[in-house]
């Protein structure tokens, strides 16, 4: 009788085991995975990171709100936008009723309408059209960047539009560049957003790609004046791409901690920081 509970109990006491390190799993399982929003996922890196619910909340619903996905946007890039937005504008150095950002992500093909202009408070996609970059970029893909004089290649990075000149490409707007190391030097190299012939569909069709810049974010004649008077005077300009030892300032989450979604078409944090 005593041998019979004896191996009752060890396997109960198995079965116990078994459980707690079955829901043990499950845990860690929950914590390490990836946080959803919607059909969206927003990858959460680890320790640091100061992503919250209600920042992610917001990019969703500017990013499904606007059309971003259908107009083949990476969700990722404009998040990475977004938090770059705020960060200048903590920084003060947008207007201050700014809610334009432009986004270019070289990681597409020049073929590829690769630049969106976005109205944040209006969750709104005001055009989506094709952008040159650098000869010394690349071909169809721009892979090299650089922020040397007389490279011919495009610079990553965020910007801020400042103003507006007319030079050999008629009517252009001035770029500063905000990444020391990365793009810096912008206006010291002349990189401007301006017009330029070969930004159109008839070069894609004879060359197979966009004609390219000496480094400047060129763009149709068709929508350049439209284009700058969109984001003249002191908005957001980033560019993307994969680049390894890309870094900024900008793209600090720290201020998440204290962000709250704008209730209306004022962009606010909680508190100034």
């Amino acid at each position: 009788m005593i041998k019979t509970i004896s191996g009752h109990m060890k396997r109960r006491i198995w079965l116990a085991v078994t459980l707690l390190v079955m829901f043990t799993c499950a845990i860690i399982s929950s914590r390490s995975a990836t946080v959803k929003t919607g059909s969206l996922a927003i990858t959460k890196e680890a320790k640091g990171s100061h992503i919250n619910s209600a920042f992610a909340n917001y990019v969703t619903d500017v990013y499904q709100s606007a059309g971003l996905k259908t107009s083949d946007m990476d969700y990722e890039v404009f998040q990475k936008a977004v938090t770059g937005y705020y960060n200048l504008k903590q920084s003060n150095k947008l207007v201050a009723n700014s809610s334009i950002i432009t986004v270019i992500d070289f990681n597409k093909l020049s073929t590829v309408k690769r630049m969106w202009i976005i109205d944040l408070a209006k969750k709104q996609l005001l055009l989506n059209t094709w952008v040159a970059h650098g000869q010394g970029s690349g071909d169809d893909l721009a892979t090299q960047f650089s922020d040397t004089n007389n490279s011919h290649q495009s610079s990553l990075g965020f910007y801020v539009t400042n103003e507006v000149y007319y030079g050999k490409h008629g009517r252009s707007l001035k770029l500063d560049g905000m990444d020391a190391g990365f793009n810096e030097h912008a206006r010291a190299r002349a990189v401007v957003l301006h017009a330029a012939d070969y930004v159109c569909e008839n070069t894609i069709k004879k060359l197979g790609r966009l004609g390219r810049s000496h480094g400047c974010p060129a763009v149709s004649p068709e929508v350049s004046n439209q284009i700058i008077d969109l984001v003249k005077g002191k908005n957001m300009i980033y560019i993307n791409a994969s680049l390894s030892g890309y870094n900024s300032k900008y793209l600090n989450d720290s201020f998440l901690s204290q962000f709250t979604a704008p209730a209306d078409s004022a962009v606010q944090l909680t508190k100034n920081l």
